[in-house]
C-alpha cells in the first residue's frame, strides 16, 4: 500500500517566490509527489505506449505522457491515430477499478504478476500432491 499524503502540494515549477528550492525542501516545507505516468495500448495491434520508454521511430523522449502527444501521433507499429488507444494504468499497480479493491478475498489488490504466482503456483503444487500419490503403494 502506498502512503497517504495529506495538505501536501505538488512541487512543479520554482518561481520568483521560492528563490531557493533546495532549502526549502531540506528544511522540510516542499513536498515532492511523485506522478505515475499511464500507459496506453493500441487497440488495433497491441503496441503498449509507455511513457518512461517513450517513442524512439517518432523521436518522442522518455518521461513523455500520452496526452502531452501531439494529436496527429501515430501508431509506431501499425499506424493507426491517436484515439484507437485505451488507457491500460500504470504499470504493477492492481488491476480493476479502485472501489472494488476492497472486495473478495484479497486477491483484487494483488499485481497480474502476483496472481500469475499465485495461480501457477497453486497448479504447480497440486500437481506435486498428485504425483505424491504414486509414492502410497
Amino acid at each position: 500500500m502506498e502512503p497517504e499524503l495529506t495538505n501536501a502540494e505538488p512541487v512543479s515549477t520554482v518561481d520568483s517566490s521560492q528563490p531557493n528550492l533546495e532549502s526549502n525542501l531540506e528544511t522540510g516545507t516542499a513536498t515532492e509527489i511523485s506522478v505515475e505516468l499511464h500507459r496506453y495500448e493500441c487497440g488495433v495491434c497491441g503496441y503498449v505506449y509507455e511513457p518512461s520508454i517513450g517513442d524512439i521511430k517518432r523521436n518522442i523522449p522518455a518521461g513523455t505522457s500520452f496526452e502531452a502527444i501531439a494529436p496527429d501521433w501515430r501508431c509506431p507499429v501499425c499506424n493507426t491515430k491517436k484515439k484507437a488507444f485505451a488507457d491500460i494504468g500504470v504499470p504493477a499497480k492492481p488491476s480493476g477499478f479502485s472501489e472494488n479493491l476492497g472486495y473478495g478475498f484479497g486477491v483484487n489488490v494483488l499485481t497480474p504478476g502476483q496472481k500469475n504466482l499465485l495461480i501457477f503456483g497453486s497448479l504447480a503444487l497440486a500437481v506435486i500432491f498428485f504425483i505424491s500419490l504414486y509414492a502410497l503403494d
